[in-house]
């Protein structure tokens, strides 16, 4: 999947948690820009187990913006194409 997909879903599942188009961006911190609370940011998780079938911890004491969101989505599923070949 590449970066422009993997953005769009996490476009869509920030929109679904209300959060307005024009702060979705890809420097955009989810904690500091987005205002995303630890719960909110469990949310994220699970919606990205359930659109695409990955982990991905999003709690960490460091502010995540959403490209490096996009880089660890896309890592975690380059991992899991290799260990399934």
């Amino acid at each position: 999947m590449d970066t422009v997909k993997v953005m769009s879903n996490l476009e869509d599942i920030l929109k679904d948690l209300g959060i307005p188009a024009e702060l979705i961006h890809p420097e955009a911190l989810l904690h500091q820009d987005l205002q995303l609370d630890s719960t909110e940011t469990i949310e994220v998780a699970l919606a990205l187990k359930r659109r695409l079938g990955i982990n991905v911890k999003l709690e960490t004491r460091r502010d995540k913006s959403l490209a490096e969101v996009c880089t660890l989505i896309e890592s975690v599923m380059s991992e899991q194409m290799t260990s399934q070949n």
